[in-house]
């Protein structure tokens, strides 16, 4: 995203900010509601065809064209996707395609609202309490999903510190400490069994964040969190 690039130039000249989920411009044509449509055109093997043909009719695409290659065994495929549906859509391919697609997308034209669509499948893993994270809590934390955070780093309750295997946000606590004895301590074994996080970058957040959630952009440190008042409107909800 083009945004990303001023926003990392401003981070590194000293400025911090909070970055929201991005939005597309709607329009009413004819009395309609209508938003952004893009082209998409994606080259994949044949194995994740599937794959990606599930992910586009998730996110309300609709099929133009789709080609098999047989000499290369790959097939290409193109789609009308919302542009919302877009959003966060070329990580979602890497990960569904093992980084094998190949994504070509370009603005096509106003269409009617497409609806509710569902660009994230799964949840967030949330700190719990705002601490230091050890490796005994990485440890119990690891098996609810993929982490974003490596031990011994500060956190804040509600900062988003994984992605959950789940739909639904959950909280863990990675800042739990191991109880000592006068038998054992706590050494390397932890460390040793700790799954290598997950290095987000910039924009990498911008596109995973949902509206709920924001950036959180400093000279030293790129996170991500909840909302103020998330908590609230959440239990509000569950009435």
């Amino acid at each position: 995203m083009q945004l990303t690039a001023l926003i990392e130039t401003m981070r590194r000249e000293g400025f911090e900010m909070m970055v929201g989920a991005p939005t597309v411009i709607f329009k009413e044509i004819d009395g309609a509601r209508c938003e952004p449509w893009e082209m998409i055109e994606c080259t994949v093997p044949d194995e994740y065809t599937g794959s990606v043909v599930d992910m586009m009719a998730r996110r309300k695409g609709e099929l133009v064209d789709m080609a098999a290659n047989p000499t290369d065994s790959m097939t290409a495929i193109k789609y009308l996707l919302p542009t919302r549906g877009v959003l966060g859509l070329r990580n979602a391919l890497l990960t569904a395609t093992r980084g094998t697609v190949i994504i070509d997308s370009n603005f096509d034209s106003y269409k009617p609202f497409a609806g509710e669509l569902e660009t994230r499948e799964k949840g967030s893993l949330l700190a719990y309490e705002s601490g230091t994270v050890t490796p005994f809590g990485i440890m119990g934390a690891q098996d609810r999903g993929q982490m974003f955070i490596p031990p011994r780093i500060e956190i804040y309750s509600n900062m988003i510190i994984g992605i959950h295997q789940r739909p639904g946000d959950l909280k863990v606590n990675v800042c739990k400490a191991k109880a000592l004895t006068n038998m054992r301590s706590s050494g390397a074994d932890e460390k040793s069994t700790c799954v290598p996080h997950i290095e987000m970058s910039l924009d990498a957040c911008v596109e995973y964040i949902n509206a709920e959630e924001v950036v959180e952009v400093t000279p030293t440190s790129i996170r991500m969190g909840k909302k103020p008042g998330w908590d609230a409107k959440r239990n509000q909800r569950a009435k």
